[in-house]
């Protein structure tokens, strides 16, 4: 391991060390709070149920730009299988390596370190700076930054541009901008039956028999086309379990999970509608729950993408493509309070994979791009 490293690089492998496996945090908030307080910040932790918020914010003028991740990382899987320990965060090839790394503890190093700079440099600069570090982004997200985000709407503290640190990039830094994400809405349902001996089927009702006529049926629905910013909605089962385990019992009922990640060109009113109907033209006697865990949410091209995009293209040579695809991030959170909302960080190519890992170049250049577009936002105004 090299021991010329940047400023940035050896606060990713100091947070990386951190084995903050969510709603963990193990001191990783506490580490960066310590190096904005200098800097004018105000502090305030915001701990909820077991999970550590941070909100941190220097000035009190209008506009307020906030830089938004998470500390907590998932598990690592089987240790072994690395190539290096995931908490020993040790350069090989020039990347970091570790859980964590890239998802999502480089944009959070890099965003602290394109503070300190830009902060270092202009000091009277226009409007405030904030940064949101929760600990609940790869756990249920039910205590984390939508608790801020409740907070400051409670005492009238708005939000005009957010960046999420997400890694969005997917084949080079700097490819991938999201400006918005779909929905995600999840199902469980329960199809009933009869137990029975298989060797009398006359005398039970199979549900696996009754439902897979309605499950191809279900898979096989053009939710909607998407439009300009969304693909279209997709369906996908992600669990099904029937049966007691042995072979000769007819299952007495039927279990399946699925998923939709969905498009504003479709409502969850009509998705409820259209799984209900289904269900009950197949004659099929059914439980149905629904988890809504995220609503489409979109920024229009504007302000904040026009300044991340030129920050980009000034550090690596490209424009970004605006894109809204992937899973959902702490974004959704944040959106409905009428922020302008993207999120832009390094490649997304092995997070939550065994061996994840950061180019250490990528995540220096991450760094410059945020202190550009803190220039481009805040930077002192001409007279």
């Amino acid at each position: 391991m090299s021991t010329n490293v940047s400023n940035t690089i050896a606060l990713l492998i100091d947070l990386v060390k951190r084995d903050s496996v969510t709603p963990a945090d193990q001191g990783c908030q506490e580490l960066i709070a310590a190096r904005l307080k200098p800097l004018g910040f105000e502090l305030e932790n915001m701990p909820a149920n077991g999970v550590s918020n941070l909100w941190a914010r220097r000035g009190t003028s209008e506009p307020l730009l906030v830089f938004a991740g998470h500390t907590d990382v998932v598990p690592t899987g089987d240790i072994n299988a690395w190539t290096s320990p995931p908490f020993d965060a040790e350069i090989i090839d020039e990347h970091v390596v570790g859980r964590g790394a890239a998802d999502m503890k480089a944009g959070v190093a890099a965003m602290v370190t394109a503070i300190e700079r830009f902060v270092s440099a202009d000091n009277h600069h226009h409007g405030s700076i904030a940064l949101l570090l929760t600990s609940d982004e790869e756990g249920p997200a039910t205590h984390g930054t939508k608790e801020v985000i409740d907070r400051l709407n409670a005492r009238g503290e708005s939000i005009d541009y957010c960046v999420v640190g997400e890694p969005t990039s997917t084949e080079q830094l700097g490819d991938v901008i999201r400006h918005g994400r779909r929905g995600s809405l999840g199902a469980k349902v329960v199809v009933r039956g009869k137990q029975g001996h298989v060797a009398y089927p006359h005398l039970a009702d199979n549900p696996v028999h009754g439902a897979a006529p309605a499950l191809a049926e279900l898979c096989a629905i053009e939710w909607d086309q998407g439009n300009d910013h969304f693909p279209p909605t997709t369906l996908q089962i992600s669990n099904i379990h029937a049966g007691t385990g042995a072979t000769n019992v007819i299952p007495g009922e039927l279990s399946v999970e699925f998923n939709l990640r969905y498009s504003p060109e479709t409502t969850i009113e009509h998705i409820q509608a259209t799984v209900k109907s289904l269900f009950e033209n197949h004659n099929l006697q059914t439980d149905i729950s629904w988890k809504d865990s995220a609503h489409p949410f979109i920024t229009t091209p504007g302000t904040l993408t026009d300044a991340m995009q030129q920050a980009i293209n000034a550090e690596v040579g490209l424009t970004a493509t605006l894109d809204t695809g992937g899973g959902t991030s702490d974004g959704r959170f944040i959106a409905p309070t009428g922020a302008q909302v993207i999120e832009f960080g390094p490649i997304n190519a092995t997070i939550h994979q065994i061996d994840e890992r950061v180019s250490c170049a990528d995540v220096d250049a991450l760094s410059r791009i945020y202190e550009s577009v803190l220039q481009q936002l805040l930077g002192k105004q001409e007279d």
